[in-house]
């Protein structure tokens, strides 16, 4: 599962072929212990949990990069390499 970003301690993923469990695009995210599975492109929580102060940062990193996910997003159904996003700074 590529990473695709990492910034203040959290880390995104996505599978490629992840489309059995969620059949929604989606990203896994951690944060320490924390880990979460997050709708693209609206960002609502499928699973898990993540602290609030993360998940408003999250938020903030898929309000920006909304598009580059749902491409990534495409081609990770695909099987096909996902590209590294611009972590949030």
């Amino acid at each position: 599962m590529p990473v695709i970003s990492m910034f203040y301690g959290i880390i995104v993923r996505m599978f490629y072929f992840d489309t059995d469990m969620h059949q929604a695009p989606h990203i896994h995210v951690q944060y320490a212990e924390e880990s979460a599975v997050i709708g693209l492109p609206n960002g609502e929580l499928l699973e898990g949990t993540l602290k609030s102060s993360k998940m408003t940062l999250l938020q903030a990193w898929l309000e920006i990069h909304r598009d580059e996910l749902m491409a990534d997003w495409q081609l990770a159904v695909e099987g096909q390499p996902v590209f590294k996003i611009e972590p949030l700074r």
